[in-house]
Order: structure tokens, then sequence, then C-alpha cells
């Protein structure tokens, strides 16, 4: 079974994204523009909207428009708009337009490009696509695109949906235009995702650093709440910048929400605090797309997790020494992008091994060679085996040598029952021959777990070479 989700990302060590001026953070504003694309009778809808407003808990009116949310949708556009331009129209925002609302909002328009903000589509309508056919929402995107660049006479670059259903990252990276997609909280930094073989760059979007908590139960309560979250927030990624990991800092507002006057203190607050240090990067999302694509294009790397049953055995089945069935049934099991890393890979193989069967596991161990046995003399080892054994100096042993490995060999296959297994990659010819020695000693139930660790640890040795 192929599982969708990507659940390792960048891993422990992230890129280094390499910001400008080596800023040690890129902080981006999102401004969602909304106000004339919600939910209305008026638009043509079935029901009255009921999301992100002053009214908590509000429900849909079906068939009836709802004066109250009208009018604070109407607050976003008359009011709410303008103070957030005035106290941001001098940094880099990235506007998220709804294209039927920057239809109905010309002046508004005008304001985003006089201030140079990028305005990025936020779809035709602001409603919600969970249970949209996929076709519909296509010709949706289409026609976003086509309204949006009627309107602000330049077609945009980035898309985010909002309120997506499982068909919308697929749906943008085959709308094929777009330089960025923002349908994803899953990192804070840019990524790129493949679909049906096309890279698509990702900047994911924010929704904890985001005034939409101010419309919910157990969000924001006032702008000092807000306040001290961005803060906190900033502090910690511009700490880890200066450590060495330099992030992205999304924070997405909404007209109507943060740009009451209570809330938008809390901008103007957070932005004196990020003002104050040096070393910051304020950015459209278009600026960090167009930044991450040039310093970390897409390349191409070994998927095992998308290739063909037959190929991942050909290709891995000889990890665990001639014992293609860890392969197999890896392969039969779930596997995601979390297994596209050597890491991960050997986790699962290793996971696949220790489910084995006693007498599964022990054909395994059977399956090596003696190190410096017959089958190495007469150059019958697997490629694997065969460079391992050479790294560690075994190719090329005084006759003496190659009598006491055969010595110890033999006597340790007499009591144990399986060939001496080691991780040669990890020792060299003398401490080999030290833990041959060593081990001979031991119980056989001592050994058999050491050799089956062993086995995993060249599993994951081999895996490194292959996948790293």
């Amino acid at each position: 079974m192929r599982y969708s989700r990507d659940l390792r990302g960048y891993g422990e060590t992230t890129p280094d994204p390499r910001w400008p001026g080596g800023a040690r953070i890129a902080v981006q504003i999102v401004l969602n523009y909304e106000e004339g694309g919600e939910n209305s009778i008026e638009h043509g809808d079935p029901a009255s909207e009921a999301f992100l407003s002053e009214i908590i808990g509000a429900q849909p009116w079906p068939g009836q428009r709802h004066w109250n949310m009208e009018s604070i949708y109407d607050y976003g556009a008359r009011s709410g708009f303008w103070r957030m331009h005035r106290l941001l129209k001098d940094i880099p925002v990235t506007v998220y337009g709804v294209a039927t609302a920057l239809e109905r909002s010309p002046e508004q328009v005008a304001a985003m490009q006089s201030a140079g903000w990028e305005i990025a589509t936020h779809g035709l309508k602001w409603i919600d696509y969970r249970n949209v056919p996929p076709e519909v929402e296509a010709d949706h995107i289409a026609q976003a695109v086509a309204l949006h660049t009627a309107v602000t006479g330049q077609r945009p670059h980035g898309f985010y949906q909002g309120r997506s259903s499982m068909n919308t990252v697929a749906l943008g990276c085959e709308e094929g235009g777009f330089a960025y997609l923002a349908d994803t909280i899953a990192d804070e930094l840019p990524y790129w995702h493949v679909h049906k073989d096309r890279p698509q760059l990702m900047v994911p979007y924010t929704m904890d650093a985001n005034d939409m908590r101010f419309s919910s139960g157990q969000g924001f309560g006032t702008g000092t709440d807000f306040f001290d979250y961005l803060r906190d927030s900033f502090d910690m990624l511009y700490a880890e910048g200066a450590a060495g990991a330099p992030k992205m800092m999304s924070i997405g507002l909404h007209c109507r929400l943060a740009g009451r006057p209570g809330r938008a203190m809390a901008i103007q607050r957070f932005l004196d605090h990020a003002r104050a240090h040096e070393g910051v990067w304020f950015a459209s999302r278009l600026d960090i797309a167009r930044h991450w694509a040039e310093e970390h294009p897409y390349r191409p790397r070994p998927r095992p997790s998308q290739m063909a049953r037959a190929d991942f055995v050909a290709r891995f089945g000889g990890i665990y020494e001639h014992s293609p069935v860890i392969a197999e049934r890896v392969w039969d099991a779930e596997m995601g992008a979390v297994h596209d890393s050597a890491q991960g890979l050997a986790a699962r193989m290793a996971q696949v091994f220790r489910q084995a069967s006693e007498a599964e596991r022990l054909a395994v161990l059977n399956a090596h060679p003696d190190l410096a046995g017959k089958l190495a003399q007469a150059k019958r080892l697997t490629s694997d085996s065969s460079a391992e054994q050479a790294s560690a100096g075994l190719d090329a042993l005084t006759d003496a040598e190659r009598a006491g490995f055969t010595q110890l060999n033999e006597a340790y296959m007499a009591k144990h029952g399986f060939p001496f297994i080691i991780a040669v990659r990890d020792h060299d010819k003398a401490g080999i021959l030290s833990a041959m020695q060593a081990r001979l000693d031991n119980d056989t139930a001592t050994e058999r777990a050491t050799a089956e660790a062993q086995v995993i640890r060249i599993a994951t040795l081999r895996l490194q070479e292959i996948l790293s």
C-alpha cells in the first residue's frame, strides 16, 4: 500500500536557505482579501457565510442573507483593509486575493499594487471545496486565474485555495502555471512536491500565527495574546537562524479581523520588535519562492516508495544477503516518503526482518558468506559483500592470516550453527579478528542476537551507500 503523506520532510538537519544578506529569518506576512467573495445569497450561494467572523459559533442561513455577517465582511473591505494598508504598505506583503472579491474592490486593488504587494490567487470564491467534484474545482481555478488576470492585469504566480479539498494541490500542480502553491502547513521552509513526475514548489502557510484564532473559542482573546505569540515565534526562529538553521515565519492576517483597532496594535508592536533585530528579511511569498528555486532547484532523487515491485526487489533484494523476501515484504506493506531515505528504509527493512519467523531469520544468517572464506577466494561473493570485505583488507590476507580466519570460521559455525557475521565497514582487519575470537566463546543465544543486529547494521550501511 502506498502512503501518500510525507512525515519525514527535511529530517533532523534542515537545508540552509541562504536567505539574502545572510538573514537569520524570513518574515512573510499574508493579508487575506476575501470580502466580497464569501458565501452569500447575493453571490449565488445556497446559504450565508459562517466562517471567520466576530460571531462565534455562527451557522449558515440556508436561503437567507445574514445582515450582521455581511456587515462584518463589509468592515474588512471598508475599514480594516485601509488600516492594514497603512501599517504594511512599506513591507513586501503577499495578498491572498479571492478573485470575485478583488473584482468588487478596485480601489483596494489599486492600493495593493501601489504598495508593490504580490497578489496571489485565493481561488474564485471563498467557499468550502471539501465536497466539490474535482472537475468543478479545476474549472473554478481556471476561472479564478482568468478573472484575477483581467482585474489586476497580471496572472497570479501563487495559489492558495484555503478551504481546500484533497484534490486542491493536485489540481494546482496540473494547472501548470504557478511558481508556488501554498495549501500546506507542513513545514517552515519551502519544499518540492512531485505530482505525476512534475515538481511543484510549495511555500507553506500557517494556521497558528494567524488572526483567524480570534474567531475560535480556544484562540486569541486580545491583541496582547496575538503579539505575545508572534513575538515568541519570531524569537525562537531567530535563535535557530543564529544557530545555523534559518527558517521562514508566516503570519496570516484578515482585513475584518486584524484590521480591528485593538488587534492592529499587535501587528504594529510585532513590526517594531522584528525591525529591532538585524538579519531579518521581510519578503513576499513570491520572493521566497523565486529565491528557493534558484538556491535549491529541484533535483530528482531515488524514491523507493514510488518504484514498481519488480524494480524495488531488483534494487533492494540483496540488501539482506541473498534474501529478497525482506524487500518483497517491505514493498507489500505500507510504504511512503519516509521510506525514501536510507534511515527510513533501513528501519522498515529491520522491522520486517525482526517480524520474520525464527527459521526465516536463521536462513538470512546462513545466507551470509564466511569472512575471507572459500567464496571470497573463488570470487563468488555478491558485489556488496566483496566490496565490504575488501574495505577491511580481507581480500589481501597472508597465508597465515587466511588460515587463522578459516579456523575461526569453522569453529564458530560448528558451535553456533551459522556463520560469523559482522559489519566489516565498522572495523579493520585486526578488529574483526579480535571480535571473532571474543564472540566464539559466547553462548549461542547471545550470538544469535548479536548476529541479527549485525545483519541489520550491514543492511543500513548498504542503504546509506545507495540513498545518501
